[in-house]
């Protein structure tokens, strides 16, 4: 039996859907620990809080890691577009899996560091 990811993923043909396979696998791979649900009606994974999401649309892939990641990586996202917490890779390019690598360690560090949220008392 799938999962909410899984069948988020199998929505998207060609390239998108290899290239959300291979950003799932890298998340999954820098943060084994972090939990998949589907957030904001997209791919995320949860580490003591969000911890980066995913997205396919009709010609690129978002990773959406938050704002400071795109303050700290900025010097090497200059050829690709980017917004507040969102970064976006064209379907026609390859996917630079070193920078997102990195970016997603970054945040699994932030995320790692940060107390897990208590359960209320009963």
């Amino acid at each position: 039996m799938g999962t909410v990811i899984d069948d988020y993923i199998s929505g998207f043909e060609g390239s998108a859907h290899d290239k959300l396979v291979a950003m799932r696998n890298l998340v999954r791979g820098v943060a084994p620990e972090a939990s998949e649900k589907i957030g904001y009606g997209i791919p995320t994974w949860v580490l003591n809080g969000n911890l980066v999401h995913i997205a396919g649309f009709a010609r690129h892939v978002s990773l959406f890691p938050g704002a400071e990641p795109l303050e700290v990586f900025a010097s090497e996202l200059g050829g690709y577009k980017t917004s507040k917490g969102t970064i976006q890779f064209p379907l026609d390019a390859d996917l630079p899996m070193d920078l997102i690598g990195r970016i997603v360690e970054f945040r699994a560090a932030q995320q790692r560091a940060k107390q897990p949220a208590r359960r209320p008392k009963k």
